[in-house]
């Protein structure tokens, strides 16, 4: 097809007659990638704190004397604020301005971290911990609105999802590895401490590098309530994720009521949004079947894989007995397979194939290696059992992740960037939490099961990791059917889309800034 995708693309038009302007276009394109650069080293510090802190669990539990129930609140009181503020502070982005949220979210991300590495308390490391997520919510949620921003032209824009999605997704192994040489090599501390000069540095050219434009302002006032019912929604709703329905089961009295409590407020916050006059969200993002089924399908395949790596590092320490260390190494193939195709190959093949034809695929892969890992057996070995797993999952997660992220950040208006990002990355958050909680819960009540009936231990903990890798593939395939069904093939949007800008230009309706989003209809 030798159509320029830039000519067909209505939602880049005006942002491509300004781009054309023969103006310093070297300097500013050269820029632009190094800005890019640094917004990924801000995402990647956020990304690396999430799973650089499980390799190191069993050190802060025996230096700072936490409990076993009572060391959970590590992770969780940074998963609350995180997953509980990403959407508003995705809006707050649009509002204020993405570069002043950004910026605020990096300082109190890197000062916490401080604090974290200080910590000689309980109380004072779970505290640090939750105001860590505040900064890490406000840092990450408006990343890939400047991304879409800053990269109008589809070539461009995929090559830069590419980079971005390689961060997001190969940025968990990472953090296994660098765990586990930190720990190790010095002490817990450390894996906080490697923020500072991380934060600083990202800070610096940040400064310098990033565009400040103005927000939108709030117009005709603030929405408070809706603020309000958004950010205790959803932190209510991961709270109940990760504590009562990880601890007492999903049927658990606990868990039901304040999940119901939950969804109650978040009914409340879209009635609220489908009435107010200025509203917090505007609801109008969720008229995209693209945007709406690229978040569907985040919830099911970054449920299918978080808990896939969680299970997967448990497999091969408590059953093959890797250390650490060798844990982190062990995942090192998929995170290089990762980003060759993140880096190298994404932009090519999205361009060549569509986001929607590379990302069935790839989903397709990732299924794949998880159903070989469900027959890992008990007495593996890692280049058999593991390693072909690893390139699997490799491949897959590189070919699809780059183009779920072009899908659904493919609605974003300049005025809606960051609270679309918000809502990817929200999404995300959730459905790591959920896949977790379900796939950790349900390899524990299988474990259990054979543990009754006689088996090994290594023999239970196989079997509870297999039923979980099963599930996780299903969960993979679920994805699939969304993206076949509920995604509209690129070309198509593009028409819909022409049509609604040409028709709002004849008519003189001013509504070229809504066009994206009416494809649904």
């Amino acid at each position: 097809m030798t159509t320029d995708p830039a000519t067909t693309d209505p939602t880049t038009h005006e942002s491509m007659t300004t781009d054309s302007m023969p103006q310093d276009t070297t300097i500013s394109n050269r820029n632009r990638w190094i800005a890019l650069y640094v917004l990924c080293g801000g995402m990647l510090m956020i990304v690396l704190d999430v799973t650089v802190v499980n390799v190191a669990l069993p050190s802060i539990q025996r230096d700072l004397g936490f409990s076993q129930s009572s060391l959970a609140w590590v992770i969780n009181a940074y998963l609350i604020s995180f997953g509980g503020l990403l959407l508003l502070a995705g809006r707050f982005g649009d509002i204020l301005g993405s570069k002043s949220v950004f910026m605020a979210g990096l300082a109190i991300f890197t000062v916490a971290s401080l604090v974290c590495g200080l910590s000689q308390s309980q109380e004072m490391l779970v505290a640090a911990r939750f105001v860590q997520g505040v900064g890490g919510a406000m840092t990450s949620a408006v990343i890939l609105g400047m991304i879409v921003t800053m990269f109008p032209e589809p070539r461009e824009r995929a090559k830069a999802m590419g980079v971005y999605a390689f961060v997001a997704s190969a940025g968990g192994s990472v953090g296994l590895l660098a765990g586990g040489v930190l720990t190790q090599a010095i002490n817990w501390h450390w894996i906080f401490f490697i923020n500072i000069p991380i934060g600083i540095l990202v800070a610096v050219l940040a400064v310098r590098l990033l565009d400040r434009p103005a927000g939108i302002g709030f117009g005709d006032g603030a929405d408070v309530p809706g603020a309000l019912l958004i950010t205790t929604s959803l932190m209510l709703g991961v709270y109940t994720i990760v504590k009562p329905a990880a601890e007492k089961g999903w049927g658990a009295s606990t868990t039901l009521e304040l999940g119901a409590v939950s969804l109650a407020l978040l009914g409340a916050f879209i009635a609220r949004e489908a009435t107010a006059s200025n509203p917090l969200i505007p609801l109008r993002i969720f008229r995209s079947r693209n945007v709406s089924g690229a978040n569907v399908i985040q919830v099911l395949t970054v449920a299918g894989m978080f808990g896939m790596f969680f299970l997967g590092a448990l497999y091969l320490q408590r059953v093959l007995g890797f250390d650490a260390l060798e844990t982190g190494l062990a995942f090192l193939p998929a995170t290089l397979i990762m980003g060759t195709l993140s880096l190298r190959y994404s932009e090519p093949l999205i361009m060549r194939f569509s986001a929607r034809g590379t990302l069935v695929p790839g989903l397709l892969l990732v299924a794949g290696g998880l159903a070989l890992f469900a027959r890992a057996p008990v007495h593996g070995n890692y280049f058999g059992d593991v390693l072909p797993v690893m390139i699997l999952l490799g491949f897959g997660i590189g070919v699809c992740f780059p183009a779920l992220m072009t899908l659904a950040m493919s609605g974003a208006t300049p005025s809606d960037a960051g609270l679309t990002s918000g809502l990817v990355n929200t999404t995300a958050q959730v459905g790591g939490a959920l896949g977790l909680a379900v796939l950790a819960t349900l390899s524990t009540t299988r474990t259990h099961a054979l543990t009754a009936a006689g088996k090994s231990e290594a023999a239970a903990l196989t079997g509870g990791f297999h039923l979980a890798f099963l599930i996780a593939a299903g969960l993979i395939l679920a994805a699939v059917a969304v993206a076949l069904t509920v995604l509209k093939p690129e070309n198509a949007l593009a028409a819909a889309a022409a049509g609604e800008l040409a028709a709002a230009q004849d008519s003189g309706a001013g509504g070229a800034s809504e066009a994206p989003y009416r494809e649904a209809a």
